[in-house]
């Protein structure tokens, strides 16, 4: 912790912990104050979702937009993965001081894992007629090629015994990996089908194969 606060971000200090305490403990909130960027944590409440503490440094994403310079908008809902392969999203706000210089940030660091496994159930359970009858409009070819997508992918998930939403990030790429081996991904539309599975974008998936090949 910095030893000589500026008083600005001193302001925001109560804010930390009425913050945590009003969304609970899976919800991190920290102040930096960029005086010192390798000891920045002013305070920090619920530091177990990152796994960070007053001495630990801010996140690596913030960090480099500090050095960097790239702090003229504030970094809002993007999302990340703990240590532990937990699913966190995040914002960010900057601070600035009377003369429109950074001094700080507010950063709140949501761990919204166990909320993805609850959407994905509920998008299950509420799954209405309309989109039933949508799909009997496919053609047969579509509905053999789904349905072959469909077995590649369970396939290579079941080996894990464990619902996918806390499958770790070494063994989404091993699916990956698999699949690509199977030549799932000369399926039209696969990229899209396993991401949505895997509960990832279609970018990291991109991301996937190219650390594997």
């Amino acid at each position: 912790m910095p030893k000589n606060i500026n008083p600005i971000i001193k302001k925001f200090i109560p804010l930390v912990s009425v913050l945590a305490q009003t969304f609970g403990n899976n919800c991190e909130v920290v102040l930096h104050d960029f005086s010192d960027l390798e000891h920045s944590i002013v305070t920090i409440e619920n530091g177990h979702v990152t796994g960070r503490d007053n001495d630990s440094a801010m996140t690596e994403i913030s960090f480099n937009k500090v050095v960097e310079g790239n702090v003229d908008k504030d970094i809002v809902n993007y999302t990340g993965k703990s240590k532990d392969g937990r699913v966190i999203k995040s914002s960010t706000t900057f601070i600035r001081d009377d003369n429109s210089e950074v001094i700080g940030c507010f950063c709140i660091n949501f761990d919204i894992t166990d909320l993805m496994a609850a959407k994905k159930a509920f998008n299950d359970i509420i799954k209405i007629e309309s989109d039933l009858v949508i799909a009997k409009k496919a053609t047969d070819d579509d509905n053999k090629v789904s349905g072959v997508l469909s077995q590649l992918v369970n396939q290579a998930v079941k080996e894990y015994e464990k619902p996918i939403i806390y499958m770790t990030k070494d063994e989404k790429v091993a699916v990956v990996k698999k699949l690509d081996t199977q030549g799932t991904f000369l399926i039209k539309g696969a990229i899209d089908y396993v991401a949505d599975v895997l509960c990832v974008s279609r970018y990291t998936i991109y991301n996937y194969l190219d650390e594997i090949r």
